[in-house]
């Protein structure tokens, strides 16, 4: 059974950094790609960041423009683990943030949440002005 479990959420003021973790269990976590989505009250998801493991992709990383530059997806296979860090963090980057596995990865799909298959539950941010 997948399982995502996300972590590190919590409330910090405008500049601010946090580190969210998503420990993975259930799979090859090898072999899903995974991503980064977050949602704000009254929006839709939308995907942030998310790393690529199809066979050409040597593990390449892509990222929404609205976090290019501030947030960084990282993993650790050796504990099935998918990261985010968030720095410079704004008011509108408030949101429940998710972590997600896509068996089949698609390349040009990576930040479509709709090519997903397994989602954590979330962990809330909160950035004050």
């Amino acid at each position: 059974q997948v399982q995502l479990v996300e972590s590190g959420g919590g409330s910090v003021q405008s500049g601010g950094s946090l580190r969210l973790s998503c420990a993975a269990s259930g799979y090859n976590y090898r072999s899903y790609c995974m991503g980064w989505f977050r949602q704000a009250p009254g929006k839709e998801r939308e995907g942030i960041a998310a790393i690529d493991k199809t066979i050409d992709s040597d593990g390449s990383t892509i990222y929404a423009d609205s976090v290019k530059g501030r947030f960084t997806i990282s993993q650790d296979n050796a504990k099935n683990t998918l990261y985010l860090q968030m720095n410079s963090l704004k008011p509108e980057d408030t949101a429940m943030y998710y972590c997600a596995a896509m068996p089949r990865c698609v390349s040009w799909l990576l930040l479509d949440s709709s090519e997903y298959r397994y989602w954590g539950q979330g962990t809330q941010v909160t950035v004050s002005s």
